[in-house]
């Protein structure tokens, strides 16, 4: 399965669950006039329409490489993903946080909550559903690191932001059923207000984490350290090549481009150099598929003098 696919599927999982539990949330919402039920539906709104931006970017990411983007727009999902973020912080976070602290300043009783409670059962099962999916989706290029060392080193920031709100969701879930339930014992509506400022905090935690991550790709990221590695390793291993100077990746979406500087074996003439390096380039690419450009600079290798000493 292709990195693509995965994350379509892992997109259309958690559309189809928060589109049932946010209608599910705000009918009962609306008759119990619970804050915390209130923050949930906001909040399963709030990550519809961040899934249709995280499609509208995957869609924009396959357009066809121009003059003025002459590598592609591989990059503009990171941009939709930057502004998932920012949705998932301003919409659900600091409206839940307001929500519950007016909640406090003026508590209500909370009205049906038996079944407020069921509803955000069957949101906790639909929930961790669409998290399976997502799991699903990552477990190959996730392997066996933890899920914080992938969040940390994954490219693929929509299923970043796709995993990091089905993480929010299941633990916001956990929050707004526990403060429910505690209203529902004391009859006390502080609990729902706590609930609801609770949600809000949690929200905005994934929000920075996310959100810092794909800003470290908009501004520009190397290729996965494992494929960094790959990539140089099989340059090193052509007979070709002598020795590596130097090597850099870049990703750009789902694809890459590679620069490599690097000293090459005796060639017989010029033409036989540049030859041996189209040969190299070729076999790069039909190793790494989702290496689209690759920049081969042949060097003499010579060491450079040490910083500070005068050039000869």
């Amino acid at each position: 399965m292709s990195k693509d696919s995965g994350s379509l599927k892992a997109i259309f999982y958690a559309l189809a669950a928060n589109g049932g539990i946010a209608l599910a949330k705000a009918i009962a919402a609306f008759f119990t006039g619970s804050g915390a039920m209130l923050a949930e539906a906001l909040h399963s709104f709030a990550d519809c329409g961040n899934q249709v931006l995280l499609l509208v970017g995957m869609r924009q990411a396959r357009k066809a490489p121009t003059p003025d983007h002459p590598m592609g727009y591989g990059r503009v999902v990171y941009f939709w993903s930057m502004m998932v973020g920012v949705l998932l912080f301003s919409i659900g976070g600091l409206f839940s946080v307001w929500h519950g602290i007016e909640s406090l300043h003026r508590p209500e009783p909370v009205k049906y909550l038996l079944p407020s409670l069921g509803v955000l059962l069957v949101a906790l099962v639909l929930e961790a559903i669409s998290l399976r999916g997502a799991l699903k989706a990552l477990a190959a290029e996730r392997g066996d690191k933890s899920l914080w060392r992938w969040f940390r080193e994954t490219r693929q920031s929509e299923l970043l932001v796709i995993t990091g709100e089905d993480i929010a969701a299941l633990a916001g879930l956990a929050l707004a059923f526990v403060a429910l339930g505690l209203t529902a014992l004391t009859g006390n509506p502080v609990f729902d207000a706590l609930g609801s400022i609770g949600v809000g905090l949690l929200l905005m935690g994934v929000s920075f984490a996310v959100t810092t991550e794909v800003k470290s790709l908009i501004t520009g990221e190397s290729a996965s350290p494992e494929m960094r590695r790959a990539i140089t390793e099989f340059v090193a291993s052509q007979p070709e090549v002598e020795r590596i100077v130097n090597l850099i990746t870049f990703q750009l979406g789902d694809k890459v481009a590679v620069a490599v500087k690097a000293k090459m074996a005796p060639m017989p003439s010029a033409e036989a150099l540049v030859s041996a390096i189209d040969e190299v380039e070729e076999r790069l690419q039909a190793r790494f598929p989702s290496l689209h450009w690759s920049f081969f600079e042949p060097d003499a290798g010579k060491p450079k003098p040490p910083s500070g000493a005068a050039a000869p």
